[in-house]
């Protein structure tokens, strides 16, 4: 793995990349609270045949965090992204693969048209569409998405930050299986996140969302909801769903109805993982990846 500097609009972004540039080429987006080290377990597994790009997303890691809240709109975010792809791929890209908030990305650029990519993957991730719909329901995921209101409120930030980043390493392990994480990755995440002021940037992704989350028992109605219009947010190309089945945060109804926005979806379950499928299982991942995206 190779780190590099890119200039986008005169700022500066850090990414990862390995593997050979001649080879079809995966865009890896990460999400909250993690920086292209999201990546570095599952890398390995595919280098040898396609190239690999992993950047530290506007707000994380070594790349620029702007302070306003503005900045942190997924149009913007997407942006980023396609830029990234013209830049390392000539604006084409053998597939997008998201994780967590780097899904919203994968699926705005999905959507977007802005540049070429032959195949969607999404990796514990959230279409905006089942995901609104399960979090203003009132139900168990909007029981289990409280946090967001937590992190969008002022100084979540500073209590993030506090006693060397416990709280940040609370959420980040709240009934998931944390066995993959080392002492050395877990000293690259706490440098990675920094201090409040650096954690600002990362927790403004969720201040900028429009998505809003209903009180346990409280369902919203449809005119409290984002516009969220289907055929603006249907994704055309080849789409692979990859998902571990013992995620806590995401819950299967927020993914409930994917199949009705997608003209080509494929689901893999894979048991024994949860959110964090993809440094608990990433041969497996890998295999699934390279099944999809190696022409039968």
């Amino acid at each position: 793995m190779r780190s590099e500097t890119l200039s986008i609009s005169g700022h500066d972004f850090h990414v990862v990349v390995a593997g050979d540039p001649d080879k079809p080429a995966i865009l890896m987006l990460h999400g909250f609270p993690e920086y292209s080290g999201a990546f570095f377990d599952l890398i390995p597994h595919l280098e040898r045949d396609f190239f690999c790009i992993a950047p530290d997303q506007r707000g994380y890691g070594q790349s620029w965090r702007p302070s306003d809240v503005s900045d942190y709109k997924l149009g913007k975010l997407a942006s980023d992204a396609a830029t990234i792809v013209e830049h390392y791929g000539s604006g084409r890209v053998a597939a997008v693969l998201g994780h967590d908030w780097g899904a919203s990305v994968a699926y705005h650029l999905a959507v977007s048209g802005w540049v070429l990519i032959d195949r969607l993957i999404i990796a514990n991730g959230v279409h905006p569409i089942p995901f609104q719909r399960a979090l203003a329901g009132g139900g168990a995921q909007s029981k289990a998405s409280q946090y967001i209101n937590w992190l969008r409120a002022p100084g979540s930030e500073d209590m993030l930050a506090a006693d060397d980043h416990a709280r940040m390493m609370g959420i980040f392990s709240k009934h998931m299986d944390m066995s993959w994480m080392t002492d050395q990755k877990r000293a690259a995440y706490r440098a990675a996140w920094g201090n409040a002021d650096q954690i600002r940037s990362m927790v403004h992704w969720y201040r900028a969302s429009t998505l809003k989350v209903a009180d346990p028992g409280v369902p919203l109605s449809e005119e409290d909801l984002p516009n969220l219009p289907l055929d603006a947010l249907r994704v055309f190309m080849p789409h692979l769903l990859l998902w571990g089945e013992n995620d806590t945060a995401l819950l299967p109804e927020c993914h409930a109805g994917l199949e009705d926005l997608c003209e080509d979806l494929t689901r893999i379950s894979i048991p024994d993982a949860d959110h964090w499928l993809l440094h608990q299982k990433p041969a497996e991942v890998a295999r699934h990846v390279r099944a999809f995206l190696t022409p039968h």
